[in-house]
């Protein structure tokens, strides 16, 4: 079989389909997606350093990219997972499904793991708040991290490595996705699908660190946008590497599988990080109410 499903015949047949899904162009194009990923989302990091994005525009386009997310991931991940499935086994039960479930509660786990973590050392710093900062300055950094994403709401060096170590898990299965693609067209699809996120996920962070560190920002800007970018380039080689070494029927249980836990990530990062909490904008904004929320979720869902 192959990761469209259909059944390898005897001989030339079967080297010929494999020949066809690892040929070179396809390779070729997935080094691309992976070269494109580091470059715009790097670039996506730095660029509020150098230019004043409009902050309804990026409350709407994280919304389009939820569901753009949203999407990609019912109608084309988990049913080519449970299309792959159906052709690898005769057993009914919904392995596509269960593989989503699971993708979706070991993200929710590795958020949980997070906010564990760094709610005790916040609890900490309510305490030295407490005792050597004025209300106003209190004030003024809960304002602060009103606006900053999740994984910028740190009070130490050590809470923020975790944090991008936790954004990265998610982006490295967004980059499997598109290393272990079995056409051309998919690898492109999942690239748009995975780079629209990230761009306005960077250009966010990037605007957040400017208002938290106006000191030294294009240093650590530069250094946060770095480590964010390369995550999905890690995960777009994984898949590369796993689609290169393996064929027939080990290649389709590997590709069934993935897909199945990138429906589930894919999923959660959807609902939870960019519908749910999507980019706040610190100014008050005409069109920061749900009705053109949803409008622009329907737009990127469709």
């Amino acid at each position: 079989k192959c990761h469209g499903g259909e059944e390898h015949d005897s001989g030339s047949g079967t080297e010929d389909e494999h020949k066809v899904l690892h040929s070179k162009g396809l390779v070729l194009v997935k080094v691309w997606c992976l070269i494109i990923l580091l470059v715009s989302t790097f670039a996506g990091g730095i660029s509020p350093y150098f230019y004043r994005w409009n902050e309804s525009f990026l409350l709407l386009g994280t919304q389009f990219a939820g569901g753009v997310f949203l999407g990609t991931s019912l109608m084309h991940f988990l049913s080519d997972s449970a299309e792959t499935f159906g052709d690898l086994t005769t057993k009914t039960y919904p392995f596509a499904f269960m593989l989503a479930s699971a993708g979706y509660l070991l993200t929710m786990l590795g958020d949980c793991i997070v906010l564990f973590v760094t709610s005790s050392n916040e609890k900490e710093a309510r305490v030295e708040v407490e005792e050597g900062r004025t209300d106003a300055e209190h004030d003024h950094k809960e304002d602060e991290g009103g606006v900053s994403p999740v994984f910028l709401k740190t009070s130490s060096f050590g809470d923020t490595i975790l944090l991008i170590i936790a954004l990265c898990f998610h982006s490295v299965f967004e980059g499997i996705a598109v290393g272990v693609a079995d056409t051309k067209a998919d690898a492109w699809r999942n690239l748009w699908t995975i780079s629209l996120h990230k761009i306005f996920a960077a250009i966010a962070m990037g605007i957040a660190l400017l208002r938290m560190l106006p000191k030294r920002a294009l240093l650590v800007t530069a250094a946060y946008s770095f480590a964010f970018a390369v995550s999905s380039p890690v995960g777009v080689g994984i898949g590369i590497a796993i689609d290169a070494t393996t064929q027939g029927r080990v290649a389709d249980w590997i590709y069934a599988i993935s897909m199945g836990l990138a429906c589930g990530v894919f999923i959660y990062v959807a609902i939870n990080h960019l519908i749910a909490k999507g980019f706040k904008p610190q100014a008050k904004s005409y069109f920061d109410t749900p009705a053109f929320k949803f409008l622009a979720v329907l737009l990127g869902w469709e």
